[in-house]
């Protein structure tokens, strides 16, 4: 592979920057039951902001479409984690899946769920048919110590009135959403639960309707990719 000694870890965070970066997987689904892998497509690696995907889920299904109110559904057309543009927007996020914008869903799952950290778990859990799949409470909490910029996000979002609890409370499970580690396989099976319209999504009592399934696929295609920060994108693939 020409460019596979192109890129590196993010160093940014500690814990992240000790992960080996010569590893390579791949895994498709299709709704027909077929699979094909390559390489390391069972190796964990730590999902980081594909984590937002699942939080939309959950809190799209207790909020409905009232969660338009807290979080707005369009491409940012800026860094995904630009505090210019929240101030300017006087503190409601552009999307879901800027940080701004996930930790805003962390919050309203902290407001509506007894155990948001186990009744997260439970949902990824249950969408990837997977029940060892886990948090690395040591990266979330090395994410913590060096998320200077998030906690300047959760500070201004507390100043608009954004958020509802205690920031470092809501920057913690936010971190920990971050933490999961999954591997290619694994979140190639959960999100065949988004592909699939022919097939309810109802996984650990998180139900959506058709419609709702068909919302989110339209947010990742036109706001899951980032532009200048590189971090993450989704590909999805009808």
């Amino acid at each position: 592979m020409p460019y596979s000694k192109e890129g590196k870890q993010a160093d940014y965070i500690p814990e992240l920057a000790k992960v080996e970066p010569d590893q390579f997987g791949m895994c498709i689904n299709t709704i027909y039951g077929e699979t094909a892998s390559i390489e390391q497509s069972d190796t964990r690696f730590l999902i980081q902001s594909i984590s937002k995907v699942f939080a939309l889920a959950m809190c799209l299904s207790i909020k409905g479409d009232d969660l338009w109110m807290r979080v707005g559904k369009e491409p940012s057309g800026t860094a995904f984690n630009s505090l210019i543009q929240l101030e300017v927007e006087n503190g409601v996020p552009r999307n879901p899946f800027i940080n701004a914008g996930a930790i805003v869903m962390a919050d309203i799952l902290m407001s509506h769920l007894n155990n948001p950290e186990d009744d997260f778990l439970t949902f990824v859990r249950a969408v990837a048919g997977n029940q060892t799949i886990n948090y690395n409470e040591q990266v979330a909490i090395s994410e913590r110590e060096n998320g200077y910029l998030n906690a300047a996000i959760a500070n201004l979002l507390k100043y608009h009135g954004s958020i509802e609890n205690d920031i470092e409370n809501v920057l913690h499970f936010y971190f920990m959403m971050c933490s999961i580690e999954m591997s290619c396989r694994e979140l190639s099976l959960a999100f065949l639960a988004f592909a699939n319209h022919r097939r309810k999504f109802d996984y650990a009592g998180i139900g959506l309707t058709a419609s709702q399934v068909k919302r989110i696929n339209a947010i990742m295609q036109t706001c899951g990719f980032y532009d200048e920060a590189g971090e993450f994108a989704y590909l999805v693939i009808f």
